[in-house]
């Protein structure tokens, strides 16, 4: 799983890097069909946004938030995009049932 992190007006440091990559790690339980994510931080006057783009053999999940944080930013759209890919993983569970 290849991440990637664009900042728009802002410095990705290596403390915002390493808890990035720790927080999508988490994603990887629940696919492994996981290819890449792509994140764009942007820091707009005293909003902070955060956007990920995560590519999957089935399909592509996005997920954006914008708080006055970016770490919380960060959490919520890890959060978006972890519910997103359950919903994905039972859609296929359950299609598979059904065939059986």
């Amino acid at each position: 799983m290849k991440i990637s992190i664009t900042g728009r007006h802002v410095d990705i440091t290596n403390a915002l890097n390493s808890y990035i990559k720790t927080k999508f790690q988490k994603l990887k339980k629940y696919s492994e069909n996981i290819i890449n994510i792509h994140t764009i931080l942007t820091v707009e006057k005293e909003r902070m946004k955060a956007e990920a783009t995560l590519k999957t053999k089935n399909g592509n999940l996005f997920a954006a938030n914008e708080e006055n944080n970016m770490y919380a930013a960060i959490d919520e759209i890890v959060e978006k995009l972890d519910r997103q890919l359950k919903k994905e993983k039972e859609k296929i569970t359950n299609y598979r049932r059904i065939d059986e």
